[in-house]
């Protein structure tokens, strides 16, 4: 069971080429009250990742051991591959007082929902189909054919955003992420997260 915490959980979700793991790498970098979930994954390991710092890459076996002890608090299999988020990892950010960032998609952010946790999800939207194309091509970390999958599932990813509370639309990178920032420091006021302020206005009423 995760802690109980005045902290809360961002999840930034979009369809693949919006942008979504440069917008979370620079949100980091601008908000230090803010740390990374890092994902499980069976996915192979990429040139360049690793291990327990993009994501901590499980076999297949681990993964299911893992949902059979009732280690995630959400999990979902995507593009063949089983994706998954520990509890231990946040409730270990939510004791340093950390909001916690996560990059998964829609499926993960509907069990987020369904746990006990503070959650906003915000989902980011590209400007049009041909700039999302581009973006993709242009990163060149796909084959033709998870190019062809990725596509053929945008339609579906991108149905789902009015079941988020934000919808941000990254046509110029810095301004978006300084609207994601916004939408975080707005919710830091919020008056049920502000538990301190709360005990000195009854103390000053009192």
């Amino acid at each position: 069971m995760a802690i109980k915490s005045n902290n809360f959980c961002i999840v930034l979700s979009s369809p693949s080429g919006a942008g979504k793991t440069t917008i979370s790498k620079m949100l980091l970098k601008k908000d230090k009250k803010i740390s990374l979930s890092i994902s499980c994954t069976t996915r192979p390991m990429r040139k360049g990742e690793k291990n327990n710092k993009d994501y901590i890459f499980l076999s297949d076996n681990d993964f299911a051991k893992a949902i059979k002890a009732n280690k995630f608090l959400e999990y979902a299999k995507v593009f063949g591959f089983k994706y998954g988020t520990l509890k231990k990892s946040v409730n270990y950010f939510f004791k340093k007082n950390k909001d916690v960032l996560f990059d998964i998609d829609w499926q993960g952010y509907q069990q987020l929902k369904q746990s006990n946790l503070e959650v906003v999800g915000i989902f980011i939207l590209p400007p049009n189909k041909k700039e999302l194309i581009k973006r993709l091509k242009t990163r060149a970390r796909d084959t033709k054919d998870e190019m062809k999958k990725r596509m053929s599932l945008v339609q579906s990813e991108i149905s789902h955003f009015p079941e988020y509370e934000y919808v941000v639309v990254n046509k110029d990178l810095n301004s978006c992420v300084q609207q994601i920032k916004n939408i975080v420091e707005s919710e830091r006021l919020k008056r049920s997260r502000l538990i301190n302020i709360t005990n000195f206005v009854n103390k000053f009423m009192n």
